[in-house]
């Protein structure tokens, strides 16, 4: 018989079991692993966040179809296709995933779990993260690869990093709060309906200034739009930094979040 069956010549507690939830950090890391697999292997999800993006890149790029004002379409065109790829992941497809996962009750089994709530979120936009990541990445090879010349890209880098995370928090608080107060259906519906509404005119691919005045004045305070003309004046006109639409984007991104944290309802 050996010393672990008897307990002699053993420390005490040296083979007793420690049961408890693992570190914080880990249960997030690992939720958030989790959360980016799941999304990466949705079929709907990657037709939505890198399929529909990156046609119309190609699409409105080669064919002249929509008049983008001087210089080429893909100048225009990319940094509003980029802004469309925060907006599918960060806002619909968010919206959409976590609507169907609270109707089946998964967001209330993962409530009672040791991983808080406020961990859960986390975990969530980590993997919103590394999917615009992964997006950014593969629109600006297709962009580079039709000849876009983007302006200001050094200077630029930090103004480009600031909107699109500030566009991130925006879309994903709106995003939360759609899925946790409607039902799945209704955000499903919703969520899709507004990607198009804003797809159209929010300046993504067809300029503002196309629009009649009155609907200019309204349209330049949405979210995405703002986004894609913060990201227009740097990547296409290399200006400085586009502070007022960061600061539309930060007034989005309170009021979302804050909603969502307010109204979002677990079950």
């Amino acid at each position: 018989m050996t010393a672990v069956e008897t307990g002699a010549g053993a420390a005490t507690g040296t083979f007793a079991p420690r049961p408890g939830a693992a570190p914080l950090p880990r249960m997030i890391r690992a939720q958030a692993a989790l959360e980016t697999r799941m999304l990466l292997r949705n079929g709907e999800q990657l037709l939505l966040t890198v399929v529909i993006p990156t046609l119309l890149l190609v699409l409105f790029s080669a064919v002249r179809i929509i008049d983008t004002g001087a210089g080429r379409s893909v100048d225009f065109l990319t940094p509003g296709v980029l802004g469309l790829a925060v907006l599918s992941t960060a806002f619909t497809g968010q919206a959409i995933a976590t609507g169907f996962e609270r109707r089946y009750g998964v967001l209330k089994r993962l409530a009672a779990s040791p991983l808080p709530r406020w961990g859960l979120m986390t975990a969530k936009t980590c993997a919103v993260l590394v999917t615009e990541v992964l997006q950014v990445v593969l629109l600006t090879a297709v962009a580079l690869a039709l000849g876009w010349s983007p302006h200001g890209a050094a200077t630029g880098a930090v103004s480009v990093v600031l909107l699109l995370l500030l566009g991130t928090a925006a879309f994903s608080g709106l995003g939360l709060l759609m899925a946790g107060t409607l039902k799945a259906e209704a955000t499903l519906a919703a969520a899709n309906l507004v990607f198009l509404l804003l797809l159209v005119g929010g300046g993504v691919i067809v300029p503002l200034d196309k629009f009649p005045a009155g609907a200019q004045q309204v349209l330049q305070f949405l979210p995405i739009s703002a986004l894609s003309d913060g990201l227009r004046a740097v990547l296409q006109h290399g200006a400085g930094t586009p502070w007022a639409d960061l600061g539309i984007l930060a007034v989005w991104a309170a009021l979302g979040l804050g909603a969502a944290a307010r109204f979002f309802r677990w079950e």
